[in-house]
């Protein structure tokens, strides 16, 4: 097994990081990072993306890396055991971006979500395990909290999950723990509040939104468009998760968060503002099944031992999103016409 205190404590570069879900919005942000400079941690590495390019990953995502020396691309499923067990060979860092991701997906169809999000992780667990990988860093989301009316949530806090979603990432999360306690393997989890910036995928909020108000389409605003979550950069994410990679301990929990909690109305105020429209362009529609009230992350963790602080402001951040997409047709549109 690699010397996983030394690789944390900076006296050993890892010479190979196995990235899942790597296409996907996140995934490729955080290695387009390593492999640009972005982020400066792993600078020798070599970068393996493992993606199986479902609807939300897209090779495209990795274009501006993909000539890099550092750089190589497997497509297949983290289910695959025999593909994953082969990936493994030769690596010292995982860092696990992949799943089935989005609320509205899971209420019509939770099987995939169980399928990939539990079932699919511990397959790489496993086999991290067996190849003696050095540190696993398995990357989650507030949702397995539940909702919280007031306050902000430890890493303590017990796991409530109430979508098919989130249920299955606290599953997965579960595992990760459990391959920690049970045999020793070096995992590190990273819960993280709702992310924004270039590239997500146009069925999550913000690009809806965004691209909906640029071609002049309503945009549709569940129930009363009260419902509060923290908005937390991109590259302020990835950032964090370098950190937790580097030198968070094992077996802990990191939460990640950005700093600014808004209600949905707000952020679609803002989003009509950055985009010259009014609110006739705003289509309420029913609630969401089992839509969670408020998330809320409390952050002092892994500021205090590592760091963190989100750089990111959030009226700047999204102005660049909302400038990124009105530049970016050529990547959206053939998307949004699957949806």
């Amino acid at each position: 097994m690699c010397d996983t205190a030394g690789m944390v404590a900076g006296t050993a570069e890892p010479r190979r990081v196995l990235v899942t879900g790597g296409a996907g919005f996140i995934g490729s942000h955080y290695v387009r990072s390593l492999l640009n400079g972005s982020i400066q941690g792993f600078a020798q590495a070599e970068v393996v993306v493992l993606d199986a390019l479902t609807y939300a990953g897209n090779e495209a995502n990795l274009a501006e890396v993909a000539a890099s020396a550092r750089y190589r691309f497997v497509h297949g499923d983290i289910r695959d055991q025999r593909l994953v067990a082969d990936q493994m060979v030769g690596t010292d860092v995982v860092v696990h971006f992949a799943a089935e991701s989005h609320v509205d997906r899971s209420i019509v169809g939770a099987a995939d979500f169980v399928s990939t999000n539990v079932a699919g992780t511990q397959v790489l667990l496993q086999a991290a395990l067996d190849a003696g990988v050095g540190r696993f860093v398995h990357v989650s989301t507030d949702e397995v909290y539940g909702s919280i009316t007031a306050g902000a949530w430890a890493e303590e806090q017990p796991l409530a999950p109430n979508s098919p979603y989130s249920a299955a990432k606290a599953g997965s999360d579960l595992l990760a723990v459990a391959y920690h306690r049970t045999y020793g393997l070096d995992v590190v989890i990273t819960r993280c509040s709702n992310n924004y910036g270039p590239y997500q995928f146009p069925e999550k909020v913000i690009p809806l939104f965004v691209t909906n108000l640029l071609d002049g389409h309503k945009v549709p605003l569940y129930g009363d468009g009260l419902n509060v979550r923290d908005w937390l950069h991109v590259d302020d994410h990835c950032r964090g998760i370098q950190l937790v990679a580097e030198r968070g301990r094992a077996g802990e929990v990191y939460h990640i968060g950005g700093g600014l909690e808004l209600s949905n109305r707000e952020l679609t105020e803002a989003l009509l503002a950055a985009t010259g429209n009014d609110w006739s362009m705003v289509e309420p529609v029913a609630d969401r099944k089992g839509h969670d009230r408020r998330y809320a992350l409390d952050t002092s963790k892994i500021t205090s031992e590592l760091g963190y602080a989100p750089r990111v402001p959030f009226r700047e951040g999204l102005a660049d999103t909302v400038r990124w997409y009105t530049q970016r047709r050529d990547w959206w549109e053939p998307l949004k016409a699957r949806l």
